[in-house]
């Protein structure tokens, strides 16, 4: 799966997973948010989060606290 960690209108960041046959600028396009933080490939390894890769389209790559935000959205915390 594909996925794209957007700052929201309050500074905070949001998570968006989706299709590996979606493209990281088409699924920003559709988005109301302005600023791409991070963007990548994530996989579950051992029942975990593991992000990797990079968006060479919006200039992003994937970051160590990526797989954390993910997993608190995944869980249904606001902790990211």
């Amino acid at each position: 799966m594909k996925y794209l960690i957007v700052e929201d209108f309050s500074g905070g960041v949001i998570p968006f997973i989706f299709p590996d046959r979606v493209d990281h600028a088409d699924f920003n396009d559709v988005l109301p948010y302005g600023k791409v933080v991070s963007a990548g490939y994530v996989a579950l390894k051992n029942g975990a989060p593991e992000c990797t890769g990079l968006s060479k389209e919006l200039g992003v790559k994937a970051r160590p606290e990526d797989a954390g935000i993910i997993a608190a959205a995944l869980s249904g915390t606001d902790e990211y």
